[in-house]
């Protein structure tokens, strides 16, 4: 059986309303249904289209969902305010964003918000009062990656930090989480850091160039990893110690690429799932918590029990197979997959 619920919800506020939304909402007293709006500002990425698969599945789980409209383009804070304004003016009950800033949104989600709809940030957190917000403990995601990574290098070494976009939450998050580690490795020096944009083929151009450069020990990467290991093979050099996340096709790389050794940090995309679950409980009368943080876990490649459990060979390499979260999610794994929401073909 493949392990795919083991995160923690460590909701910072009333835990047991959590349970209630693992009821996906429900019919209303009217039985109302409810048109739930989405805007991402990074298209054509693995993680955010799993993340976008994952609302679409738990909406169409809940059942009291119509229609989920979706604004999804690579674009800045700017196009990201725009895509909020056109999904109010279309009148849509609720609103989960992946924002491009932690402050900047601030303004149009308080629009939102007076406008009664319900706006959820998943992923990376906002400021915007009213607002629920669902991520990934970001910061964690850093720390515990650069603690194994420094642990494995034994405390001295070169180490390249390989980060996200630059400015956004979660990227800024990680990079705090980074140094905090580094601040008790004195013996460890950052060589480069590089901005991937979250993008494999720039992470896997990028890594090429670190290898040709040569002097590194290790590489922490945010996210970009498969590429990275797909780098070294193809520049035929010895591996170092890499981290990344639980991507489908890093945990392969991490079970079956003889030489490599590294660590797979949790950070599922199915937290746009919770995204919509607490839109929906919110929606249906429910008081959800106004912040829930899932706690990452390390997978390393001397638990080669654990990847295994974690790798499924029917999954996208750059997904994860942290596809449910209890007690949030109530759609079954294949909807997820299916990538299909309400009312569509």
């Amino acid at each position: 059986m493949k392990r795919r619920t083991g995160l923690r919800a460590a909701a910072l506020v009333g835990v047991f309303a959590l349970i209630a939304a693992a009821c996906g909402g429900g019919d209303s007293a009217e039985d109302e249904t409810y048109t739930i709006g989405v805007s991402n500002t990074l298209a054509g990425n693995g993680w955010r289209e799993q993340m976008i698969c994952a609302i679409k599945a738990q909406a169409l789980a809940s059942g009291v969902v119509d229609e989920v409209v979706l604004q999804n383009e690579n674009t800045d804070t700017t196009g990201q305010i725009g895509q909020i304004e056109a999904l109010i003016s279309q009148g849509v009950d609720a609103i989960i964003i992946n924002p491009s800033e932690r402050e900047g949104l601030n303004s149009v989600i308080e629009e939102a918000i007076s406008q009664g709809i319900v706006v959820v940030a998943v992923d990376q957190a906002v400021t915007a009062e009213g607002a629920y917000v669902a991520t990934n403990d970001q910061v964690a995601y850093g720390e515990l990656g650069a603690r194994w990574l420094f642990d494995q290098l034994g405390g001295e070494g070169n180490v390249v930090e390989m980060r996200g976009i630059d400015g956004v939450p979660a990227d800024t998050d990680r990079h705090a989480g980074f140094e905090a580690a580094l601040a008790d490795y004195p013996g460890i020096t950052v060589s480069q850091e590089t901005f991937t944009g979250w993008d494999p083929t720039t992470g896997g151009q990028q890594a090429l160039d670190i290898i040709s450069a040569g002097d590194v020990d290790g590489i922490w990467t945010s996210g970009i990893d498969y590429t990275v290991v797909e780098a070294f093979q193809s520049a035929g050099a010895e591996f170092v110690p890499i981290v990344g996340a639980d991507n489908n096709g890093f945990i392969d790389q991490l079970i079956n690429v003889e030489g490599l050794t590294g660590a797979a940090v949790t950070n599922p995309p199915a937290i746009g799932g919770v995204g919509a679950a607490i839109a929906i409980q919110a929606l249906t009368g429910e008081e959800p918590d106004q912040v829930v943080t899932l706690t990452p876990e390390v997978f390393a490649s001397d638990d080669q029990a654990a990847l295994e459990e974690l790798f499924d060979p029917d999954q996208q390499v750059g997904w994860s197979t942290y596809v449910e979260i209890e007690p949030f999610t109530t759609y079954e794994e294949s909807q997820v997959s299916d990538c299909v929401g309400p009312g569509e073909e």
